[in-house]
């Protein structure tokens, strides 16, 4: 069932670039028509690995399910309706890399592995989510739930990851962490400030869904 992760032969700067172009076409369009019905600010798409051609796209859709999470709805849609067959659906594995608006939950990390995605990337880290968006969720289930605790102090717990970001499953990585490593400066300049006006974008979107939680915006999820 395992298998060691494949990376994307694209260079860093060419993921950040289609990845961003992503971000602000296609996903932000559907998470603001979702933020405005109640849903969360999360999505995430599924690119094939050559090209980096966007395959499937989806946002959170909480009101319908509190397991529709931008990651799972992404994964539901790509095998269900985008990829049905089996005999023409892209290997997640070898032809496709994965993409979260914001780092996977605990719930999306598992989707994401069972589904047999390798490689995926992610523009908000766990402290973003709860930092900026006040959606403090994806760590307090990981501290809560997984993070046991051995023979260590509180301190050294506290220092450890909270999940494995490079493993036999997959590898993560966030896009600042790709933009960091592009070796000409102009070009890192560019991405570091087109990176930063996307992540922007988000602002508006989380006020809207701020603002919709005060007024009592329906929702199926238990966490909002």
């Amino acid at each position: 069932m395992s298998q060691s992760p494949n990376t994307t032969s694209a260079s860093s700067a060419e993921v950040v670039s289609a990845l961003l172009r992503v971000v602000e076409e296609s996903i932000i369009p559907l998470t603001r028509k979702g933020v405005s019905s109640g849903s969360k600010l999360f999505g995430a798409a599924i690119l094939a690995r050559e090209g980096l051609k966007p395959l499937t796209i989806a946002t959170n859709n909480e009101r319908v399910s509190p397991l529709l999470h931008g990651e799972i709805n992404c994964i539901q849609q790509f095998f269900t309706i985008d990829f049905p067959d089996t005999a023409t659906r892209p290997n997640p594995a070898k032809d496709c890399i994965f993409f979260a608006t914001h780092e996977p939950c605990s719930l999306c990390l598992s989707g994401i592995t069972w589904s047999g995605f390798n490689e995926f990337y992610y523009l908000f880290t766990y402290e973003d989510s709860r930092d900026l968006f006040s959606i403090p969720y994806d760590i307090d289930i990981l501290e809560q739930v997984f993070r046991v605790q051995g023979e260590e102090t509180d301190e050294q717990m506290q220092r450890r990851s909270l999940y494995n970001r490079n493993n036999k499953f997959f590898t993560a990585r966030s896009v600042a962490e790709m933009v960091a490593e592009v070796a000409d400066e102009s070009e890192r300049s560019t991405l570091l400030a087109e990176m930063q006006r996307v992540r922007a974008m988000y602002d508006a979107l989380s006020e809207t869904y701020q603002e919709g939680k005060k007024e009592g915006a329906q929702t199926s999820s238990a966490w909002k």
